[in-house]
């Protein structure tokens, strides 16, 4: 049996947090740092970075346009409670484009 929101655990949190890394080393900030702000290990950014931990898949335009606006809020250092909102938008995009190729959702007991 598949949870409610199982899937958001296990699949698009870790896409987003590698997402989110990625971008933030992109515009200059150091794995360290990016790994403190995200709340995750050094290491667990290096392993984004080279694609060894978080989902690979394709994501669409209004995903990565959400993920380069938390990491412009995250640089201008915003507020934890804003960012989550941002992120749970983000989990939406993936839970609805997963959806649509025949994922099901996080919040089907069958997917």
């Amino acid at each position: 049996m598949i949870f409610p929101c199982e899937k958001a655990v296990w699949y698009y949190l870790p896409q987003i947090r590698a997402d989110l890394a990625k971008e933030l080393v992109k515009t200059g900030m150091t794995q360290s740092s990016a790994a403190k702000m995200l709340g995750v290990t050094p290491a667990a950014v290096s392993q984004y970075l080279h694609k060894k931990r978080g989902g690979q898949n394709i994501k669409s335009r209004v995903y990565k346009q959400e993920i380069r606006n938390a990491v412009e809020k995250i640089r201008e250092g915003a507020e934890e409670a804003a960012l989550y909102g941002i992120v749970c938008k983000c989990c939406q995009i993936l839970k609805k484009e997963d959806a649509e190729v025949g994922g099901g959702n996080c919040g089907d007991v069958n997917s």
